[in-house]
């Protein structure tokens, strides 16, 4: 039953179940709209959490799931993934793109899919937790069914 969960986590939620994920969102009672807080609510490692981050770049979105312990190096990844340039999304931009706010931006349920690069440091946990489509929202996945559900490349971040 989804009815206690806010719009748009509903909309993550459909997505999650459309791609085979059981994982339930949470609805915490404060806000976690940084990786420390959500760490803190959900009583786990900093490093679980996977940040939901959208750039711009090559003129169009980019989102990256990082690992909460780890800062995108912009400049680094660009050449890496071989991008022109990668810099961070406006506010507008990322609503746009996700339809969602910065701070409870989830890996699934934009209007249209997203080119997703996942951090490789985030295979290191056995469960992670993302957004959930609001700052209040989180949910539990594998890394394996996060790469899945974004069709993101797994690569180096920082």
């Amino acid at each position: 039953m989804t009815a206690h969960l806010p719009a748009r986590s509903r909309v993550v939620h459909d997505a999650l179940r459309a791609a085979g994920i059981a994982g339930e969102i949470v609805v915490l009672p404060d806000a976690a709209s940084t990786a420390p807080l959500a760490a803190a609510a959900l009583g786990v490692d900093v490093g679980a959490i996977a940040n939901s981050l959208v750039f711009w770049s090559d003129g169009e979105p980019l989102l990256v799931m990082t690992s909460g312990a780890h800062r995108v190096d912009t400049a680094a990844l660009a050449q890496r993934v071989g991008r022109e340039r990668i810099a961070r999304a406006t506010p507008d931009q990322v609503r746009e793109a996700t339809g969602q706010a910065i701070g409870g931006v989830a890996p699934t349920g934009h209007p249209a899919p997203l080119t997703t690069l996942v951090d490789e440091a985030l295979a290191a946990y056995p469960r992670i937790w993302a957004a959930g489509g609001t700052p209040h929202t989180v949910f539990p996945l594998t890394f394996d069914e996060l790469v899945r559900l974004t069709d993101g490349a797994v690569v180096k971040v920082d």
